[in-house]
């Protein structure tokens, strides 16, 4: 469904149910999981689905092994909880999206036998707690076979290496996914529809005042509800309801720097528990690249904030440390960094001791407000927001939640190595047919129908497997308004690899132009913002700078 259709629902005037202000991950869970129990729900989102902190987590689906230990030794109830629901949200996550979510193995490299046997106590109480949704048994292996399974991983001073399993995905199409499957269920989510002010009656809120930031057109949603899910900016939604609203969030910034695949085994990951200030970092095969991150440090809320150079200095001398080579800025692809939300905690005094428990809140005029959590728990939020909606404004009717075990879109007939059947049948490269299956599950032969058009079989870069047809088909299918939405959230590779995608940008404006329209100063104007955005992430320079 196009952005078009969805703009003319939005703006019919009638009173929705449910008024969802957020499309990143809880947003668009909790737009599904209110669709789905019947509920008239609209979606609007800032920017583009997942622009914020959906598309640049470490794109991990997991029960959060840091979160055991610090539940263990400190008794801590809470962060207990969070492993708990995490191990279970994960198993549903990789059941219900297959084509976007797997297991992978992760390595972690012990120096005495005495941390070998704690953390890999630790590791089987993750598998049993994970019960019928575990991913693997984890493992204890010596040094030569560590070595075997890991061949660029440094192992000197090193006695044994653990392995243990969770979940990897591709974020920004996993939301783009939630808010597609939330509008064939009957919702209404739109992107690039700003909240400009909060509408009430009677103080209580009833809906919003939204503009188009593509038109500038501003009209008014009425809904009986209103969810704020606006992760990092919630607190600035609660303030457009009460001025005097005090704030419960703090925010982290995360960086990630993508490097080369040749750093790591295709098949193996490498976790580091603790860094010497106490951080946890990840090394991890994805999309045909190595992604390496993240770190945690103390941030302001803002749109697309700009990775530290010193941050990414920390990451390569981090890399280098376990890597049998040194790496240097010449081996970074991509650097990219989101924000974390974490809900205040008085007496907590850095970031990295918050717990990713998420919070609801309901004001007096009646804003409910989701935030705080991780993108493993998306779905569970989603639910406790819905349910708590139901019971504030009288919807449902005693209706559940059927999200649990609930396919999305792409997944209905997805089976592992189909994309093998795929080449054979259509007759396309190998690579092309593994991205397209792993990227659209079973829709993929949508996108190939739309690349018998002439021209999109093409590729919009020859170093990488993404064709023109899938730009028409974000255009047409996913709502996609900008050369950055298909660059950077659409397809991967701006996340990959920065300077491709900038060099990617011409033909990508191109076909879009034909989709939509726009002149020549439009296209122009669009290559334009997606290479400065681009640039300014890769470099460490705000655009304009």
């Amino acid at each position: 469904m196009d952005r078009q259709h969805l703009l003319r629902r939005l703006k019919d005037g009638g009173e929705f149910d449910l008024l969802v202000i957020g499309g990143g991950a809880t947003g668009c869970g909790a737009a599904l999981d209110a669709a789905t129990r019947g509920l008239d729900v609209a979606l609007v989102e800032k920017g583009d689905f997942s622009q914020g902190t959906s598309s640049k987590s470490t794109k991990l689906v997991h029960g959060g092994v840091r979160y055991l230990e610090k539940a263990i030794l400190k008794l801590d109830r809470e962060q207990f909880g969070l492993v708990r629901e995490g191990l279970r949200e994960r198993g549903y996550l990789l059941r219900n999206a297959p084509h976007l979510a797997h297991p992978i193995q992760l390595m972690t490299p012990v120096a005495t036998w005495f941390q070998a046997a704690y953390i890999f106590a630790g590791l089987v109480l993750y598998d049993l707690l994970a019960g019928r949704l575990s991913l693997g048994r984890s493992r204890l292996v010596g040094r030569a076979k560590a070595k075997r399974l890991f061949p660029q991983l440094n192992l000197d001073g090193y006695v044994a290496a653990v392995i243990y399993y969770d979940g990897q995905f591709n974020d920004a199409r996993m939301a783009v996914t939630l808010a597609r499957t939330a509008n064939a269920h009957g919702a209404t989510c739109v992107n690039h529809v700003e909240v400009v002010e909060l509408v009430k009656e009677c103080n209580q809120v009833r809906g919003a005042v939204v503009r188009d930031t593509v038109t500038g057109e501003t009209w008014t949603i009425r809904a009986k509800g209103v969810i704020n899910a606006t992760g990092p900016f919630a607190d600035a939604i609660r303030r457009m309801d009460d001025p005097h609203a005090g704030d419960m969030l703090k925010v982290s910034s995360g960086i990630h720097i993508l490097l080369d695949a040749k750093h790591t085994p295709p098949d193996m990951s490498l976790m580091i528990p603790s860094t010497e200030d106490g951080r946890v970092l990840f090394m991890i095969p994805w999309m045909g690249h190595v992604l390496f991150g993240t770190t945690d440090e103390p941030a302001r809320v803002e749109h697309d904030p700009v990775p530290e150079e010193k941050d990414v200095d920390y990451l390569l001398r981090y890399a280098s440390k376990y890597l049998r080579q040194p790496l240097t800025r010449d081996d970074v692809l991509a650097v990219w960094s989101g924000l974390r939300p974490l809900v205040f905690s008085p007496g907590k005094g850095s970031t990295q001791e918050l717990a990713r428990t998420h919070v609801l809140d309901v004001s007096a005029s009646g804003l409910l407000t989701m935030t705080g959590g991780k993108w493993t728990s998306y779905r569970s939020m989603a639910e406790d927001a819905v349910d708590a909606a139901c019971v504030r404004f009288g919807l449902c009717r005693g209706r559940k939640s059927a999200t649990r075990t609930m396919r999305l879109l792409g997944s209905c007939g997805h089976v592992p190595g189909s994309w093998e059947e795929l080449a054979r049948r259509e007759g396309i490269e190998p690579a092309v047919a593994r991205s397209l299956y792993s990227l659209y599950g079973d829709e993929a032969r949508r996108v190939l129908a739309v690349a018998r058009e002439p021209g999109l079989m093409e590729r919009i870069h020859p170093g990488h497997p993404y064709i023109g047809a899938e730009v028409a088909y974000a255009v047409r299918q996913e709502m996609a308004a900008h050369v950055a939405d298909v660059l950077i959230r659409r397809l991967p590779l701006g996340l990959l690899d920065m300077i491709h995608a900038q060099e990617a940008a011409p033909v990508v404006a191109g076909i879009m132009a034909r989709e939509l329209g726009w002149d020549e100063a439009r296209v122009n104007e669009e290559i334009e913002s997606a290479r400065a955005l681009l640039a300014s992430w890769f470099t460490g320079q705000p655009a304009g700078a």
